[in-house]
Parts: C-alpha cells; structure tokens; sequence
C-alpha cells in the first residue's frame, strides 16, 4: 500500500511541478551554465547503491574541493543554490527516485557510503528500510549546517553525534509506521503540521 502511494504521488507530483522544475532548470543554467542536476551515490535499502537526483546548488567539482558535508555559509554554494536549499527544493528532483522505487516519500535520508561504512551492526537495522525525500530525522536538522558550522571538526561532530540521533530517530519510527503516519511527516515537512516530538 506504501509503495503505492509513493508511486502514485510521486507521479502525480511530477506532473503537477513539471513547470517549477523546467523554470528552476532554467535558472540553474542560466546562472552559472553548468549542469542542472547533481547525482551523488548514496545508499539504499539492503545497503544497494544508487544515485540520488538533485538540483545541483553547488559550483560544478565542490565534492573535489571541500568536505562532504555542507557547513553554514559553505562557500561552494551558488547564489541560487542557497535558496534552494533553504526551500529544500533542491530535493524535488528525488520524485524519480521514488517513481523508480529506490526511494519513497518517508523514510530515513540515504547517505554516502562512506558514513554507512561506519554504522555499526545495530545501525546498519536502518539500511532495512526504504530511504525517503523525508523522515522525522530530517525535520528534526533542518538546520543541520548550522549546526555543524559552530564545530571545529563538523564532519566529526555530524559522525559521532548527529548521524547516531538521526538513525535512533528512524528505527524508532520505523517500528510504528504506517501510510497515515507518513502522510503527517509530509504534512510536517511541508510546514502545515507540527512534527511528532523526537
């Protein structure tokens, strides 16, 4: 029943903002003439790798000249990709993902293998689950570069504090999950809901 609703709305999504996503392309290219879409391999579920549609909100190479992370102020960052990313539409494009079945709309935001790499085996119970657009996790950091941007090592701070609250957060969830559930985390996402306490 999940997957056919994931399938459906992910669908009807893309149709519905198939006018927002060419104008959002457009301005991408317009800006800086680089590519539109930025595809990085993440981990799905049963620990499959796939790669994850965005709009690209970086300039072109920023995963050979920076961390993998993304601090506050990060000056890779595009103009226009800053406001993307304050809007989250630069995840819109993960609706073919979940067309295509590597991802849904809820469930927990699939990383980098190089972080699933140090889950230990509790942790890595997450990598049973379908990864989403969004999860309780996500709400929960929403300013996760702020965060990180007040520690001196973030990407330690995000690999012993952060992720571990994020993957207890979804395996908490996940036990309790249902269609009616995730459709409040969409409703919470969207800012027309108050997110379950974490």
């Amino acid at each position: 029943m999940t997957r056919l609703f994931d399938f459906l709305g992910a669908l009807l999504g893309l149709v519905l903002l198939s006018p927002g996503l060419l104008l959002i392309a457009a301005i991408i290219k317009l800006a800086d003439r680089g590519p539109v879409f930025y595809r990085q391999v993440r981990v799905g579920r049963e620990g499959r790798l796939f790669r994850i549609w965005k709009f690209r909100t970086m300039v072109v190479g920023a995963d050979r000249i920076g961390r993998s992370l993304t601090v506050g102020g990060d000056p890779r960052v595009t103009r226009v990709g800053a406001y993307l990313r304050r809007w989250k539409l630069d995840e819109l494009p993960q609706l073919l993902n979940v067309v295509t079945g590597e991802m849904g709309f809820v469930g927990p935001r699939p990383e980098v293998p190089r972080y699933v790499a140090l889950y230990t085996e509790t942790q890595r119970r997450v990598l049973d689950l379908r990864p989403g657009i969004t999860d309780l996790a996500s709400i929960a950091y929403r300013n996760e570069s702020d965060l990180l941007d007040g520690h001196e090592d973030p990407e330690a701070h995000y690999i012993r504090t952060i992720l571990p609250d994020k993957i207890r957060i979804n395996l908490d969830y996940a036990a309790k999950a249902g269609v009616w559930r995730n459709f409040k985390v969409i409703l919470a996402t969207l800012g027309l809901l108050a997110p379950e306490r974490v």
